[in-house]
């Protein structure tokens, strides 16, 4: 296709499909080879990224069900990954927190996940990258804006 060819909506969003199955694909393998499942690894980026959180606020950002969520934090519990705290506010709510070797685990993790995305983005530049952020941030807010929700922000990301 050349420069001068206008790419009309339906062709990008089979573009944008294409791309999103290939990176999220090479993110999947990603995740695997660092030894946890999608749903735990999930769970442990956010609480690196956001510090302590309920299960709700986790649940929230990683856009997991309920049950898998509780079924997450009971496997990370296990694990000696996580602790569950109570909040003086509402004792019915409990608080995750990283312990020590979840710490480690995570900060291993993400820093392999992180390079091998680095690595499949290398074909763009860092001014690429900021603009190709700029614009899909702009196209996801409006199109969330015209849906159901209309207008609400839904930002999933973990570390913004």
């Amino acid at each position: 296709m050349s420069r001068g060819t206008r790419v009309n909506a339906p062709r990008l969003m089979t573009v944008l499909t294409r791309c999103a199955r290939a990176v999220g694909q090479l993110a999947e393998r990603s995740i695997a080879d660092t030894g946890l499942c999608p749903t735990d690894f999930a769970a442990l980026e956010a609480l690196k990224h956001k510090g302590p959180l309920t299960i709700t606020e986790i649940q929230a950002k990683v856009l997991l069900a309920s049950g898998s969520m509780t079924a997450a934090v009971d496997r990370l519990e296990r694990k000696g990954l996580v602790i569950r705290t109570s909040t003086p506010k509402d004792r019915r709510a409990k608080v995750l927190e990283l312990t020590a070797d979840g710490r480690t685990v995570v900060d291993v993790a993400f820093e392999q996940h992180a390079e091998e995305l680095e690595s499949a983005m290398s074909v763009l530049t860092g001014a690429e990258k900021q603009q190709l952020y700029e614009l899909l941030k702009k196209l996801g807010l409006h199109a969330a804006g015209m849906g159901p929700g209309g207008g609400q922000e839904n930002d999933s990301s973990s570390q913004e």
